[in-house]
């Protein structure tokens, strides 16, 4: 199927994006999608997907489908490269002009320079400093302006306006539909027996063209969609029976803060999605920290949200399933991912922190770090305060960052210290049901 890019003129006056156009919206096809898997295959990573030793703490056969090994990071790659390839002579000579938070603007960048086709990329004040150089070092030219999305997309529609650039929208476009459906191709040929694929979603491009591609090679697969529930703007248009602008916080999963899903992708995905799932910020950090240390894989917050979902306990009725988690991207600032770590290892149970009031004579503080060490707990950090103590001057209030081996370990610490002192208390000591167990069963030895 093609689409032409001189859009009819009363599609102009209803939207500024002219292949979004709210009134009359595109549903991709699984031949287009095909189309864009041949198209793109010499320029783009058929990426593994295998299977992961996280099944064995979650009771489920999972496997990743790592795409933050495309040479950008991100599966963005795969629609940039086809929606570029789609242009004619004429339209590549003038260029293209994109607003992204980094992912697909990193991707439009790339692709742009291989092809010999000149880049403009808007990006929003919050787009993460190492997708803003990256886009840089790939010879485009950047523009930094916005508070969020919507006001980085604003400003890139009057560049195109005024420089005659084609605008190609990172989620709603519907080349870039079908180019992301191409990962679905992949995974079916890749993995035998799916009972499930979970995808991360922000615009809803990457979700509806896999939703199209699985329900049409494999019906029985079930399309999982899963966002953050700082920028949940699918599940305000499934509210909402249509897209609905969303007001975006900030998440970890920067790369799916969209405070509106594209017109293109929810006619799309919306009656082939079988579930969404909206996950909060500490099971995304903890998703980030349990893929580093069990798969040695740095993924972004957007990519961890399937297993966030997991370790939320949403997805229990696929225990003992086969699930395959997509890993969208992996572009994470090191400062933000250092801030995820810590947060994942609090959510974890295993860093906390508390306020013990002990003697403020000689020795007393020394005999709490004695007997914390005790038992092999590590501090990592420690205050005391005199000055807003209510209780005797001759005690002092210490407060205490402690890492831990696991949930059970904190728990002793806490015994410890409610036998030794009368005033203490944790901060925001983590509820063993929120905890993930690992399973026993051994049930996964062989993929």
């Amino acid at each position: 199927m093609e689409y032409s890019c001189d859009p009819p003129k009363e599609t102009e006056e209803r939207s500024d994006d002219p292949f979004c156009n709210p009134e009359n919206p595109v549903k991709i096809t699984f031949e287009e999608i095909t189309s864009a898997a041949y198209k793109i295959r010499s320029g783009i990573k058929n990426t593994p997907c295998e299977f992961s030793h996280i099944s064995q703490l979650t009771g489920m056969s999972i496997f990743l489908k790592k795409d933050f090994l495309q040479h950008t990071g991100s599966f963005k790659e795969r629609g940039a490269r086809y929606a570029l390839l789609k242009l004619s002579d004429e339209e590549k000579s003038r260029g293209v002009i994109a607003a992204s938070l980094g992912n697909h603007a990193q991707a439009v960048c790339y692709h742009g320079h291989q092809l010999g086709i000149p880049v403009t990329v808007v990006m929003p004040l919050i787009a993460p400093i190492m997708k803003i150089q990256k886009c840089r070092e790939y010879h485009a030219n950047v523009v930094i302006e916005g508070k969020d999305m919507a006001e980085a997309k604003q400003v890139a529609f009057k560049i195109s306006k005024e420089r005659g650039l084609i605008y190609i929208n990172g989620y709603d476009h519907p080349h870039i539909i079908a180019g992301q459906g191409t990962i679905a191709l992949e995974i079916l040929e890749q993995v035998p027996d799916i009972d499930a694929i979970v995808v991360p979603t922000g615009g809803g491009g990457l979700l509806a063209g896999v939703s199209v591609a699985v329900k049409m090679l494999n019906p029985s697969v079930k399309v999982i969609g899963v966002e953050s529930e700082r920028c949940a703007s699918y599940s305000q248009a499934m509210a909402n029976g249509g897209p609905t602008f969303t007001p975006i916080e900030g998440t970890l999963a920067d790369g799916l803060a969209v405070p509106e899903v594209g017109y293109n992708a929810w006619e799309t995905s919306r009656n082939l999605l079988d579930k969404l799932v909206v996950v909060k910020e500490e099971y995304i950090a903890l998703a980030i920290l349990r893929f580093i240390e069990n798969e040695k894989c740095v993924v972004e917050g957007a990519g961890a949200c399937g297993l966030a979902a997991i370790l939320s306990g949403q997805l229990e009725e696929f225990r003992g399933k086969r699930l395959v988690l997509i890993l969208s991207g992996g572009n994470i600032d090191t400062t933000i991912l250092g801030r995820c770590l810590e947060r994942g290892l609090a959510a974890d149970g295993r860093l906390v922190k508390c306020r013990v009031t002990v003697s403020d004579r000689p020795g007393g503080i020394c005999e709490l770090c004695k007997m914390v060490s005790s038992i092999g707990v590590s501090i990592k950090d420690i205050v005391h305060e005199r000055a807003w103590v209510a209780s005797d001057v001759f005690s002092v209030e210490v407060i205490v960052v402690c890492e831990t081996r696991d949930y059970t370990h904190s728990v002793q610490l806490r015994e410890l210290l409610q036998s030794k002192y009368k005033k203490f208390e944790f901060e925001n000591f983590p509820n063993e049901q929120s905890l993930v167990a690992p399973f026993t069963q051994d049930l996964f030895s062989m993929p």
